[in-house]
């Protein structure tokens, strides 16, 4: 298995490739034909959002026991909803908590990282379709969740979509067990679970999706939140926990109201 971080490399984001510890530069394009460059220190970057997706392909209430805690029934087919670019931040990034915006909660998700052009994709070869996986913080404003009906606003706030640390090449997310992932505040574990409690699986959604619209390189499928979500206050630190990926850790921080704005 190999993991592939985006740093800020020289004043330059950069791909880099991670096999045993070993930090190389990748030469070439991710998605179309890459190799593997010089060595470089395995410390001392800032390490960015591995991709920048056109778009979050999102999936809500996809694990039995969260749409139980939600008090909703389960699903049909798999329930999708957009979240925008402008939202994706890196690891260590502030996630800021909008003024008036209510409760705002933590979702870890396993995110599936799309490594070619996919549309109406047979969920028999979905897997080709797949780069590899990565952490996913879907942050939702809750109450505003619930006063809209539909996701947009709720889930689409600037900073409201962590990404990161890396995509994780090679995980075998079809093995009985699934991919541990797992959602934690402060030193609190809220959320535990694998991938082989969803309601529909990667290949599943991969297939789903693709069928609605046309999946680009580096778009991101999230793939939903098991239960024990719970909000977040100002100066917490939440971090989502994917096995096989590592660890997507983000402060929390008030949103600052520009000097001589009205209040």
């Amino acid at each position: 298995m190999k993991r592939i971080y985006r740093i800020d490399h020289e004043g330059t984001p950069r791909h880099v490739v991670e096999e045993n510890g070993r930090w190389r530069l990748l030469e070439g394009d991710l998605f179309d034909g890459y190799e593997v460059g010089d060595e470089i220190p395995a410390a001392g970057h800032r390490v960015l959002a591995p991709i920048v997706p056109s778009k979050i392909a999102a999936i809500g209430l996809n694990y039995k026991d969260h749409a139980a805690e939600q008090n909703k029934p389960l699903p049909e087919e798999p329930l999708l909803f957009l979240k925008p670019s402008t939202a994706v931040i890196g690891p260590g990034d502030v996630i800021v908590l909008p003024e008036g915006a209510g409760r705002i909660d933590h979702e870890a998700e396993v995110g599936v990282v799309i490594g070619k052009r996919a549309s109406h994709v047979p969920a028999d070869r979905a897997h080709e379709y797949v780069l590899g996986l990565t952490c996913v913080n879907d942050v939702t404003a809750r109450e505003l969740q619930t006063k809209d009906v539909q996701y947009t606003r709720a889930k689409g706030f600037d900073t409201f979509a962590p990404i990161g640390p890396c995509i994780a090449v090679g995980i075998d997310y079809r093995a009985p067990d699934g991919v541990r992932v797992e959602g934690w505040v402060n030193d609190e574990r809220r959320q535990a679970s694998s991938t082989n409690q969803l309601i529909f699986s990667i290949d599943t959604l991969v297939a789903f999706v693709s069928g609605i619209m046309t999946l680009l390189p580096g778009d991101v499928i999230t793939t939903g939140t098991p239960a024990g979500i719970g909000s977040l206050k100002s100066g917490d630190r939440v971090t989502i926990k994917v096995a096989g990926v590592g660890e997507l850790s983000n402060p929390v921080g008030q949103a600052i109201t520009p000097r001589g704005a009205r209040s």
